[in-house]
């Protein structure tokens, strides 16, 4: 199930813990997207502890329990945020809602780990980083289409060691399975979601500053549609982009729910980075009509053309970052700067976009 439904997909690696059990405490409070399973996976197998399970839907509630028995039932979720042992919460409320849930965190003195997209206004964006100012915590963001998937780790590695040159274009495509009837009815209120762009475009605008090494960016055009779901007036189930970042490098990507129920996973995922010495594919989740698994990497430079399998092999170290960085007060995982500006982009990308139909 989990590979045909993108929004209980749950990844799991090998243990590879950065403390001791017990010295990271952590909550998982707002359950309402199943990247919250993803998120207390990545932190469990760094060593962190799943001390309290909180959300006002005792279904939910009943549920996560079940998968983490390790952790307390919280009645409240002030019972967790006044729990001086918990270091972090994690997070994967209504998407409108996360950035409150962030600010509650942080006023409580603790770091917040959120699922994508964090926020989907600017209003949102500008309490958040005052917030982060006058406490110090960090608002750290589960973009888990770059930090939760190994070739994707793998390709920046191999862009960091300078196998393609300098990347001056980055080409993504996220599309996605709706299955409607499984989805909440938030999924489908604009107000409540923030639209396509800002949603799961959200990974791909962030995948771009990333292997590009920008700063910031310009969105120069977006453009949404509703083609083919009017029973739902607000989702936009297409979507598309093109940015230029501030060193130069473009971006284009495109998102959309039109996974056909025939493909094995609930969307073929990929991106294109091209540099000056070469390029790089990510097929992440499925080698379509080869292979039922992604992690594959294909790479073509001045010395060779090469394919890496490297599903198992790579790992997810943004989760042991992310527990030492709240230890230790550092940003190895990721800067504030650059979760914050791709959750910008997002919110700017969707605002700006012009609709098709």
């Amino acid at each position: 199930m989990q590979n045909k439904d993108g929004f209980n997909y749950m990844p799991k690696g090998k243990p590879n813990p950065v403390v001791k059990k017990g010295e990271f405490m952590f909550a998982a409070v707002g359950l309402d997207h199943g990247h919250i399973g993803g998120m207390c996976n990545g932190l469990i197998e760094a060593g962190g502890t799943l001390k309290w399970i909180y959300d006002p839907d005792p279904k939910k509630l009943d549920t996560y329990c079940v998968m983490y028995p390790q952790a307390k039932r919280a009645r409240s979720e002030e019972e967790v945020l006044s729990d001086q042992e918990v270091r972090l919460v994690a997070g994967a409320a209504v998407t409108s809602e996360r950035c409150a849930l962030g600010l509650r965190v942080m006023d409580a003195g603790k770091d917040y780990f959120t699922d994508k997209a964090p926020l989907t206004t600017l209003e949102q964006l500008e309490m958040a980083k005052a917030k982060v100012k006058e406490t110090g915590r960090k608002y750290a963001v589960y973009y888990s289409e770059r930090i939760h998937v190994e070739d994707a780790v793998f390709a920046g590695q191999l862009i960091e060691q300078g196998a393609i040159g300098k990347v001056i274009q980055t080409i993504g495509m996220g599309p996605h399975r709706l299955s409607a009837p499984g989805r909440p009815e938030w999924f489908f209120k604009k107000e409540k979601y923030g639209g396509i762009l800002c949603d799961i475009g959200s990974h791909q605008i962030e995948q771009f500053l990333f292997y590009t090494g920008a700063k910031d960016a310009a969105v120069v055009r977006s453009q949404i549609a509703n083609y083919a779901h009017p029973n739902y007036p607000e989702l936009d189930d297409f979507g598309d982009a093109v940015l230029v970042a501030d060193n130069g490098a473009s971006g284009y990507f495109r998102v959309d729910w039109f996974t056909p129920d025939g493909l094995s996973n609930w969307g073929d995922g990929r991106t294109f980075i091209l540099g000056t010495q070469g390029y790089i594919e990510l097929r992440k989740y499925v080698n379509i009509g080869i292979a039922p698994k992604g992690g594959k990497v294909f790479l073509a430079n001045q010395k060779e053309e090469t394919t890496y399998d490297i599903e198992g092999k790579i790992g997810y170290p943004y989760f042991g970052q992310l527990i030492l960085d709240c230890m230790h007060r550092t940003e190895d995982a990721m800067t504030q700067e650059h979760a914050f500006k791709a959750a910008e982009l997002c919110v700017k990308a969707q605002m700006q976009s012009v609709k098709l139909k």
